[in-house]
């Protein structure tokens, strides 16, 4: 399920990286006593009473101003209205109404989306001077201290209630894959060409795609929803509204996928921002298929296709549990096999093993290499199931299981992959004390 997301508008100075701040619990927005320090969009996943949401901080409106960084910051608050699926006007109650405060009212009513007016630097709630902003008609202000963090949580307990349900967009079974890479390395083309047809514009230039775009194709009975995103790009290049929500929405595509296609440009290589996106959708728990395109025009031999795949898997280990595809978007080269490798990793994903054979598995793994001892106590394995999750998840039963030490983990991981592969597909182990 995709995360809402939450965004913070009002006019320069009145405290919205300072909250955006003490709702993520850290600081990773800049704070500044100067207006306009915010330029950037930032954003982070948040959480509260077991809902999460995306928060988006964004820059402070000048409506009159015509000055440059003005107007670019505009247009990147309008945009972040038009995304965001929750609200919250932040006004400064120190200072009373400002005329701005109105006009950014009359914006959020014309945008037909639903708002909480936030009345910040209220340091003591029982200090009535925020009363004055009932006077703007946008609702009933709520008194928050971003600083200090007065009335935060009430804030947050009202933002969770009003969070849209978000579920899945159209047919519920269908199998969500989502396309995702640098900009420029082909992804839209990919598309198209196992689709048959040009649906999604392509271009020499890099970031064509800005929307993650949804297309539908029956393969063999199976509905497959491929999601072209937009490339991500390393987050200090993330210099504009637009980047930075194609950005957000390439992230939120990752979330609502089974399975992510990694599209490479085989001419450059693995690149730090291939491995970021990887590790992102592999810790989100989504099953990967690398496509390496451009294939055709790549200098080659008999062994370049091995070599490419054992460098990827120095730079993360699991890469050596992923497929690889070597394909060409332009000539077409292998492109159809990407369909054969998302059922394939789609069933590896769905794959249940009996109990009784995941014991027999751990019990020849520990006769092999019994778990490393602790002073003092003698750490046992007894029992091992699949829980029933996706991606395959394996509860392994101890004694101790704060004192398995994390290299014999990665053992059991390893065993258990040479039983059952699970290609392409995280695996997790998870250690749980066994019951008296």
């Amino acid at each position: 399920m995709s995360r809402p997301v939450v965004a913070l508008i009002g006019r320069p100075n009145v405290g919205k990286s300072s909250l955006f701040n003490r709702i993520i619990g850290t600081d990773n927005a800049i704070v500044s006593e100067e207006a306009g320090t915010t330029r950037d969009r930032h954003f982070a996943a948040a959480e509260w009473n077991g809902r999460s949401f995306w928060l988006v901080d964004t820059g402070g409106l000048k409506e009159d101003s015509q000055q440059p960084m003005d107007v670019e910051i505009r247009r990147q608050v309008e945009t972040a209205i038009a995304e965001a699926d929750l609200l919250l006007l932040i006004l400064d109650a120190s200072a009373g109404l400002h005329p701005s405060d109105a006009r950014i009212v009359a914006l959020l009513r014309e945008a037909g989306k639903p708002w909480l007016v936030v009345a910040n630097k209220v340091d003591d709630p029982r200090n009535q001077d925020y009363f004055e902003l009932y006077n703007l008609g946008a609702g009933d202000p709520f008194p928050v201290s971003a600083v200090n963090g007065k009335n935060s949580g009430d804030l947050l307990d009202e933002l969770v209630r009003r969070l849209p349900e978000r579920g899945e967009p159209g047919n519920a079974e269908a199998l969500r894959v989502a396309v995702v890479g640098r900009p420029n390395v082909g992804k839209s083309s990919l598309i198209n060409r196992l689709l048959g047809e040009t649906r999604h514009v392509v271009s020499a230039e890099a970031g064509t795609t800005r929307d993650a775009i949804d297309s539908p194709y029956t393969y063999h009975g199976r509905e497959i929803i491929f999601v072209d995103t937009a490339g991500l790009r390393r987050q200090a290049r993330v210099d504009d509204g637009v980047e930075f929500y194609s950005s957000l929405r390439s992230r939120r595509a990752i979330e609502r996928a089974d399975i992510c296609l990694l599209v490479i440009d085989a001419t450059e290589g693995l690149h730090n921002q291939d491995l970021k996106i990887a590790t992102l959708a592999w810790e989100a728990g989504r099953a990967i298929i690398v496509v390496v395109n451009k294939w055709d025009i790549k200098e080659k031999d008999d062994k370049t296709a091995a070599k490419f795949e054992k460098e990827c898997g120095e730079k993360a280990p699991f890469f050596k549990f992923v497929p690889f595809l070597f394909t060409s978007a332009l000539t077409g080269q292998r492109v159809t096999k990407t369909l054969e490798l998302i059922v394939q990793v789609h069933e590896e994903r769905h794959k249940h093993v009996s109990t009784s054979e995941v014991n027999d598995a751990l019990h020849q793994l520990v006769a092999r290499l019994q778990p490393p001892q602790a002073a003092g106590h003698e750490v046992k394995l007894t029992f091992a199931t699949q829980v029933d999750a996706v991606p395959p998840s394996i509860v392994v039963f101890s004694n101790h299981p704060e004192l398995v030490a994390e290299h014999y983990i990665r053992y059991l991981h390893n065993g258990f992959r040479e039983h059952w592969n699970f290609l392409g597909n995280p695996l997790r182990i998870i250690l749980k004390r066994k019951s008296a």
